[in-house]
């Protein structure tokens, strides 16, 4: 399996945000690395690009081939159709509308409320599946912009989900106090570079949905921010030898909160 194995492997269940972008790709395997049972939900909720949900398969069938030990635990994928959310918070992954700040300071890509719906919808679904983890790539340290990416915020829905479901949820968030470039270190940890190849090759963040050139750190057009991102941290990470997260982070914050 991966570098990064634990003994105690969870026996409940997780659900995974899974968007088929570097983060939820690199949580796909830090959930499948600690629990039983992991399952991975994606949302339809109007994107401009259906490559983001190409992705996805992709990401997951390589998964599958390259890492049998946990293509053992990986197991259903479901897809939720909310595209009438994306009609409501229309924005630049929504709209044909230009990538930039807004009036409120927050960039035109910020769909309002998303990573909220998301977590609404998984926990229903959870609930109905039997899984207690809700598993989800949000970061505070490379911060987009977006005030649901905060671990407050994810601290409130959480309690919100519990109290009105009457459950036990857990919001996990590996990467919330990590950099791009120890995002990218975890990846080598958790499934060396056959992990890291696959985040290359098949994993998308581009906002433009541009899959027409290879880059080494991944397909994308190279100028929106969140290729800037990506980039920039495959940069910083190779600058330092391309280290595991343990080399790479040392006395860095625990992956979950």
């Amino acid at each position: 399996m991966g570098a990064m194995s634990d003994p105690t492997i969870h026996p409940s269940g997780a659900l995974v945000l899974f968007s088929g972008g570097q983060d939820s790709t690199v949580c796909l395997a830090w959930a499948l690395e600690r629990y039983a049972h992991v399952e991975t939900v994606g949302f339809d909720y109007g994107q401009r690009h259906a490559v983001e949900m190409q992705a996805r398969q992709a990401v997951r069938e390589r998964i599958t081939v390259e890492f049998p030990g946990w293509a053992a635990r990986l197991a259903e994928d479901h897809v939720l159709d909310i595209s009438s959310f994306g009609a409501v918070a229309d924005s630049a992954l929504t709209a044909d509308r230009a990538i930039e700040m807004t009036s409120r300071g927050l960039p035109s890509t910020f769909v309002p409320g998303r990573n909220l719906a998301f977590f609404v919808y998984a926990a229903a679904l959870a609930d109905r599946r039997g899984l207690t983890a809700l598993v989800g790539g949000m970061c505070e340290t490379d911060f987009s912009g977006y005030p649901d990416c905060r671990r407050d915020t994810l601290d409130a829905l959480q309690s919100a989900l519990n109290l009105g479901m009457a459950r036990d949820f857990v919001i996990e968030t590996p990467l919330m106090r990590l950099t791009k470039s120890e995002t990218w270190a975890l990846a080598k940890t958790l499934g060396g570079e056959a992990l890291v190849a696959v985040t290359v090759e098949e994993s998308h963040t581009c906002y433009r949905g541009d899959r027409t050139t290879l880059h080494a750190w991944g397909y994308g057009c190279g100028t929106c921010p969140a290729c800037d991102l990506r980039q920039k941290g495959w940069e910083a990470w190779d600058a330092e030898g391309r280290p595991a997260f343990a080399e790479a982070s040392e006395g860095a914050p625990a992956l979950t909160p």
